[in-house]
């Protein structure tokens, strides 16, 4: 991989050797263990931030149950288990010293440590859907976690809710040396990065490519190959990169979805120094699918 290119695959909040322990998840008697193991880890977090340390602001606040002086409630989630020892993430009340430490991910994501990064943002992505899903879908009862965290059931209908994750496209757009970028208006001044979109019920990913491209920027994506994925818990997406080739470099922008949108020249680009715009942040999909594609070759 070229030294130039930034957060390569596996990409930034990915943990692709973490072991999540799913066996465990619905064993109430190993659950039970786990939370009174004094080896046991908690990652600390508060109102969807992870605390850090308070001597180290890039290190997430992992603490052993040993030096936790409360107990672990059955909320705390499962995150997994990493050398035999069982890792649990747990949200702070307002009020706790330690959540003057709450720091949100999209600030620390990208100087965190890469395995601590996968671990918050797995955790992050978890609460957020546990926020969001307090009552039952089909009766409107008020549901509980369960299996560890990774499930909610309600006690009136017995239904049974699980986290979903929202898959989303994001392709890089070339036409020889060119490369077409986008501005949306949320985007901080001066960046531009990729074409994004999530994928609606009853299309195929190939298919999502081709109308996202389209409507938004006007241009026929002809052929596309898959590059590689991102869990993006911003709240709780799969970004599924792609490099595509477009017909042509004509455009016909939809001002309702983009600000702008331009086709660089890779000249234009592959000096940071001399770059008319700012490319998308470094932990993101998005900036490795650019550089991949300026420095390939």
């Amino acid at each position: 991989m070229h030294e130039k290119i930034t957060n390569a695959p596996p990409h930034r909040y990915s943990h692709s050797r973490f072991d999540r322990g799913a066996p465990f998840r619905k064993d109430p008697q190993w659950l039970a263990a786990k939370r009174r193991d004094p080896r046991t880890r908690l990652l600390l977090t508060h109102d969807l931030k992870a605390i850090v340390r308070a001597d180290a602001p890039t290190r997430l606040h992992l603490v052993e149950l040993a030096h936790f002086a409360e107990a672990v409630p059955e909320t705390a989630v499962l995150l997994g288990i990493e050398n035999e020892v069982a890792i649990f993430a747990l949200a702070l009340e307002t009020g706790h010293e330690l959540t003057a430490h709450a720091r949100d991910l999209r600030e620390i994501g990208p100087t965190l440590e890469a395995g601590e990064a996968g671990l918050a943002a797995y955790a992050r992505a978890l609460f957020y859907w546990h926020q969001t899903h307090g009552f039952c879908s089909r009766c409107g009862s008020a549901n509980h976690p369960a299996d560890g965290g990774h499930a909610r059931h309600c006690p009136a209908c017995d239904h049974t809710t699980f986290p979903r994750t929202d898959p989303a496209v994001i392709i890089l757009v070339s036409c020889g040396d060119h490369c077409l970028l986008g501005r949306s208006p949320r985007f901080p001044e001066g960046m531009y990065s990729t074409l994004a979109g999530f994928v609606e019920p009853g299309e195929s990913l190939e298919d999502t490519i081709r109308r996202e491209v389209f409507e938004e920027a006007g241009v026929e994506v002809v052929s596309m190959r898959y590059r590689s994925s991102q869990p993006w818990p911003f709240p709780a997406s799969l970004m599924l990169g792609f490099h595509g080739t477009a017909r042509s470099r004509a455009l016909d922008i939809d001002k309702d979805e983009l600000e702008d949108a331009r086709w660089f020249h890779k000249s234009e680009l592959l000096d940071p120094h001399r770059r008319p715009i700012t490319l998308p942040r470094p932990d993101s999909i998005a900036r490795y699918l650019i550089e991949s594609w300026l420095y390939e070759g």
